[in-house]
């Protein structure tokens, strides 16, 4: 029986929103060489798709933040999906920029927030964490309480586990990086000889491929 996480991962693959190219490494802005790119806003143009993404994340707070009273996107590529996942829970939404706008009002946060409102905060891919902890911050900074975070897909590196456990804020993906490279070698996309070099870069990112 093929899990959601399965079922999740193989939906990106398909649309090519997650690319596996361990012979021909990516280089990120920060300079490491990865077997994997990731561009899961091109899951917003395929409507199965992005069906199956709101109604796993909407399982995902019903279980693990039951309490919650806000769901928060995060800019830009977390609002649709916050938003689809907002209107399936009937729960007011919101969306926090990756920081204060320089004019007007200079918000950070758009949307009706109010003091001590239970917040899940969703984005679309966890690397480090980085980003989407600075936006629980920005929500937390407005009086609010955050839940947690939920989004799509996790790398599961290292950096992240110690950066959500930092923040002590707990975080659920539909899928990770092992389901993808479990999936993309039952569906023949990646030769199963490359999984060991494949689960190395999760391990030591910053040294793969040296």
């Amino acid at each position: 029986m093929t899990s959601n996480k399965n079922k999740i991962a193989a939906d990106l693959l398909a649309i090519k929103a997650v690319t596996l190219r361990p012979e021909q490494p990516f280089t990120w802005a920060s300079g490491i060489k990865s077997p994997i790119y990731t561009d899961n806003r091109l899951t917003i143009s395929y409507p199965e798709v992005r069906k199956h993404i709101a109604k796993g994340l909407a399982k995902l707070i019903r279980q693990h933040f039951p309490d919650a009273e806000v769901i928060a996107g995060t800019a830009t590529a977390g609002i649709p999906h916050a938003a689809w996942v907002a209107a399936k829970l009937d729960l007011p939404l919101i969306y926090v920029r990756s920081k204060p706008k320089d004019h007007g009002q200079g918000r950070q946060i758009e949307g009706h927030l109010t003091t001590g409102a239970k917040v899940v905060v969703i984005d679309d891919l966890i690397s480090t964490g980085g980003s989407v902890l600075k936006a629980v911050t920005a929500v937390k900074n407005e009086g609010a309480t955050v839940l947690g975070v939920c989004g799509i897909f996790s790398y599961e590196l290292a950096a992240s586990t110690a950066n959500f456990a930092q923040a002590d804020i707990p975080f659920y993906t539909l899928t990770n990086y092992t389901a993808l490279v479990e999936t993309a070698i039952e569906s023949g996309y990646i030769d199963a000889a490359k999984r060991e070099l494949l689960q190395q870069w999760r391990l030591d990112p910053e040294h793969w491929g040296k």
